[in-house]
This record gives structure tokens, sequence and C-alpha cells, in this order.
């Protein structure tokens, strides 16, 4: 290829344009950084300085003097809800969901946040007004779950069934576990009725939805007391040995209860001893040596309670064992205080505790308290300092 003298007149030329093109795009973001408001900057330095208090209201002035600035409004109230300024956060979502120039993308959004705000400051019905608003639309799901939320705080739970069944609809998870509590929740309000047929219906469909729920079965077992049928109780309650295992610690007592009733409390020792064979459990031992203090007297109790001592070691049983050699031997005084010590200290470090969220407590819940989330507490108290 050869080389033509005209070449030198075009690379020129093309270093002016590039110039030219170069001092436009700087005029540009000149006029753009011009028309940025100086609280905008001081706001950022606020922010580098650690000073988040000041960058607040720095930004808190943009927004007031540019209602364009969408997301930043969005931004001051997600922050605002996250220090717990939820008044603050109420008045900024509202006045956008207010804004007329909004898309419709935007006002969802908007609402969305706002529904938030009501949730975290404890105004249930107003949330639940502004998230069935959104029941249809891309915050849907969203939407849905934070409904079932405020059904299960406000033990609605018929209305949670139903919400629960459209979520799976939308493709959330399967929510059958959480659905067969609710029945059972309802079961147990019809049982306090004296409504065992409305209780029995629940319980069935509890278990249509989790054949392997242990409150169902539970529930059911205690049905059947009140009906005067400790057989069919105790059919239900040991369905759980094989469905379920874990929860046999709940139904334990109100085995070796129905069992007493029917004068087959040899019958139900060795049931419970067959459970700790299969499955350590102090829970399960402090009953069991009850029951064979309260039936084969307090020198059988010990033996027990020395066996599981040197099978699995623990406060529980040593604490067992030391009240049936006090029982045994009133007159040793230092076993009687050796006993009092290790009681005491069984009774400050044994709780059960929610795998979720670490919620401590004396008694066994279904749902945790804290963190609200159903069967997170192991139905068995642990040993913790």
């Amino acid at each position: 290829m050869e080389f033509e003298s005209w070449y030198l007149l075009v690379i020129p030329l093309f270093f002016g344009l590039g110039w030219l093109a170069a001092r436009v795009d700087i005029r540009h973001v000149m006029q753009e950084s011009r028309a940025v408001p100086r609280s905008y900057f001081k706001g950022l330095n606020y922010l580098l300085n650690e000073q988040p208090d000041k960058a607040i209201e720095a930004f808190l002035e943009v927004a007031r003097m540019d209602p364009d600035t969408l997301e930043l409004h969005f931004a001051l109230g997600a922050l605002f809800r996250r220090r717990g300024e939820l008044d603050r956060a109420i008045r900024i979502h509202q006045n956008l969901v207010d804004r007329a120039d909004l898309s419709q993308d935007q006002r969802m959004k908007a609402l969305y946040e706002l529904g938030e705000d009501f949730l975290k400051s404890g105004l249930l019905d107003r949330a639940e007004s502004v998230f069935r608003r959104l029941e249809t639309g891309s915050h849907a799901l969203d939407a849905l779950r934070h409904i079932l939320d405020i059904q299960v705080l406000t033990k609605d739970w018929q209305q949670a069934i139903l919400t629960a069944k459209r979520l799976e609809k939308l493709g959330c998870p399967a929510q059958h576990a959480d659905t067969a509590h609710y029945h059972c929740e309802l079961a147990a309000a019809a049982m306090l009725r004296d409504d065992p047929d409305g209780a029995r219906a629940q319980l069935e469909l509890a278990l249509e939805e989790n054949k392997r729920a242990a409150r169902a079965w539970m529930l059911l077992g205690d049905l059947e007391v009140k009906q005067g049928r400790d057989e069919a109780a105790i059919v239900a309650w040991r369905r759980l040995e094989d469905i379920n295992p874990g929860f046999l610690p709940v139904v334990a007592e109100r085995l070796v209860q129905a069992h007493g009733r029917q004068g087959r409390s040899g019958e139900v020792v060795a049931l419970l001893k067959a459970y700790l064979d299969r499955r350590p459990s102090p829970d399960l031992l402090h009953l069991l040596f009850q029951t064979v203090a309260e039936h084969q007297g307090w020198e059988a109790a010990r033996q027990l309670a020395a066996e599981e001592l040197k099978r699995h070691p623990s406060l529980r049983a040593l604490d067992d064992y030391l009240q049936a050699s006090n029982a045994v031997h009133p007159e040793a005084m230092e076993t009687r205080l050796a006993q009092d010590l290790v009681h005491r200290q069984v009774s400050r470090i044994a709780y059960y505790q929610c795998t979720s969220c670490g919620f401590k407590a004396r008694q066994f819940f279904w749902q945790c308290p804290a963190c609200a989330r159903w069967e997170s507490i192991p139905p068995e108290r642990i040993e913790h300092e």
C-alpha cells in the first residue's frame, strides 16, 4: 500500500476532533457538578468524617431543594427506619406516595417502604392495609409474606391458612408445616370451647397438611383423654415413636398419667426405659426417675440414676441420684447439702433455647416468642452455663 500525502492532512483533523469532544465532555461534567447542590457534597463529607447525624441533615436539605432526587428520598427513609426514627421514615415515604409525578412502579415501591415502616412501628392494621394494596404486582410475594406475619401476630388463624395457600400458588416454598400449626391453634381453641368435633376436624386438617406434625398427634391424644379414651390417647401419643421421636419428652408425662389411670405403671416404666435406650434424654430420665420412685421405691430410683450417670453423665442425673440417696439415707447431712447445691445449679442452667434467635425459656413453646418461628425450640432442655 502506497503512502498518500493527503494522509498528513487527515491526522491533525482527527486530533482536533478528539480535543473538541474532550472539551465538550469536560464542560458537560462541570455544568452537572455545578447543578448538584453544595449540601450534597457537605453530606458526603460528613459521612466520610463519620458524622451521620449531620450527613442526614445535609441530605434532607438536598431533598427539600431538589424534589427529583427520588433515590435519595428512598435511601433516607430506609436509613431512618434502621435507626428507629420511624416517624421521619413514615413522613418521607408518605410524601412519596402522595406525589403525582411518580410512575406506577415508583409509587408501589414507596407504598411497600411505607408498609415496612408501619409494621416496624407496630401499627399492624395500617401496615396490613398498605400491603393489601400490593397484593398484585412486583411486590405481591413480599407483601403477602408480611400479611401472613401480621395474621400470625394477631392470631387470625383462618386468614393465615388462606394466605399461606396463596403464597404457595405464587411459588413460595411449601407452607405445610406452618399451616399445620395454624390448624392446631384452631383445634386448641375448639377444645377450650368444649367443641370436640370442631377440634377433631381441625386436627385432621393439620395431619393432611403434615402427617409428621407432632403437635397434632399430641393434641389428638389430649382430645381422646377429654372424651375418656385413654387407650386411644396412648395410641396417638405413641405415633411419635416413629414419625418424630425428638418430641417424645413433650408427651412422656401424658403417657405416664394415662398408663397410671389404667393401672399399667410397670408397662410405662418399661416403655420409658426403651425410649432412653434409643435416645438419651435428661428430661425423659427425670420423668422415669420420678415414676420409678413412686411405684418401685427410692432404692430402685437411685440404682436407675446411678446407671444413667455411668452411661450419660449430666447434672440432672446427678441431682436425681442425690435426691434418691437423701430419701434412702435421710440422716446423711452431707448428701443433702450436696443435693441442694446441685439442684440449685440445675435450676439455673437448664432451659429451652431457640435455634434460630437464641431465645431462652424455662418452658417449651411450639412457636418462639421472640422470632415467631415454629418448632425452632428443640423439645429438650439443655444444660449450659
